[in-house]
């Protein structure tokens, strides 16, 4: 038998989605067959699966040992270099600046990612124990390409995640993002239009017409600069959809330089040889907390910004875009 106590950043969520994660080698069929067997007691009774867990809650587990260890896996975390900037933390919220380069979650087994830095981080100031909270793991609640700079939002208990993902989902957290684009742009500008992912490619489109399959998307651009050939902007995100902004503005004729998939070669040759620009110019630059639940009242319309990285300011005053 083995007791578990529901450590604070493991409550507030259900039973029966806990023991998933504990027992994650275990079939759903095992598990809730344990529960109606009362195998596993919930604070001393028989659960029914769909229980909130709370702090403090007692999880009992009648199994074998033999049977823990065949369903139970040691998280192994190891420590890497550290290479995001920390912007804030509190203990519900861990935001970081993401730096160029550097996947947000892994896309094969091996590699390195940020959400393999964040739990570094998190376990080296010990909000974080692997072997205490099993049912809990703290990872980013968005995503930036690879070579897309800048904030990231991190929760760091269950109910912190589930608020910040509820957030993002509704629009209550705005994302702004900072870029140059090819040709002049004077005024503002609110795009919208159906977001398509290309079978088989990692690459989509953007029509101004619905399609089968596709997904209404809104893009809000903001002119800071121009030089009549080029237009340093800010981006509200509106909708989040995979490649959103770089697909949206090469639609309307106003690629972001460098982007290698959506941009144009000339001018992407041109910043290449230049300034040895590989990737497209695209920060995750400023986010505003408009409308907070849960636990994130105290953070209502605050804002937090990062800076451009070192190459993004090189191009604006080479280009006379400052």
């Amino acid at each position: 038998m083995r007791q578990i106590t529901i450590s604070p950043i493991e409550a507030n969520q259900r039973l029966d989605k806990f023991l998933m994660k504990y027992l994650s080698k275990c079939p759903k069929s095992f598990i809730y067959r344990a529960i109606r067997t009362k195998k596993i007691k919930y604070n001393s009774k028989k659960p029914q699966g769909n229980e909130i867990l709370k702090e403090s809650d007692l999880i009992n587990i009648f199994f074998t040992e033999e049977q823990f260890e065949e369903f139970t896996v040691q998280k192994k975390i190891e420590k890497v270099a550290i290479s995001f900037k920390t912007v804030y933390e509190d203990d519900n919220i861990l935001i970081v600046d993401k730096p160029m380069g550097l996947l947000t979650q892994k896309d094969t087994s091996t590699g390195h990612s940020l959400a393999d830095e964040v739990l570094s981080y998190l376990m080296e100031n010990k909000s974080y124990d692997p072997v205490i909270s099993k049912g809990f793991t703290p990872a980013p609640c968005n995503r930036l390409d690879r070579n897309t700079a800048g904030i990231v939002l991190v929760g760091k208990n269950l109910m912190a995640t589930q608020s910040l993902s509820q957030m993002l989902k509704t629009k209550q957290i705005s994302k702004y993002y900072m870029s140059i684009v090819l040709g002049m742009i004077t005024s503002p500008i609110i795009l919208k239009g159906y977001h398509f992912k290309q079978e088989g490619k990692n690459e989509v489109s953007i029509s101004n017409h619905f399609v089968e399959g596709a997904k209404p998307v809104e893009t809000r651009i903001l002119p800071l600069k121009t030089n009549g050939r080029y237009t340093l902007v800010e981006v509200q995100l509106v909708t989040g959809k995979t490649h959103q902004i770089r697909a949206h503005l090469s639609q309307i004729g106003h690629p972001i330089i460098g982007d290698p998939k959506y941009g144009d070669a000339l001018e992407n040759k041109y910043f290449k040889d230049r300034y040895d620009l590989k990737y497209q110019i695209l920060c995750a630059y400023k986010i505003k907390f408009e409308l907070c639940t849960g636990p994130f009242s105290y953070l209502q319309n605050r804002v937090f910004t990062v800076p451009a990285p070192p190459a993004y300011s090189k191009i604006c005053k080479g280009e006379s875009l400052l």
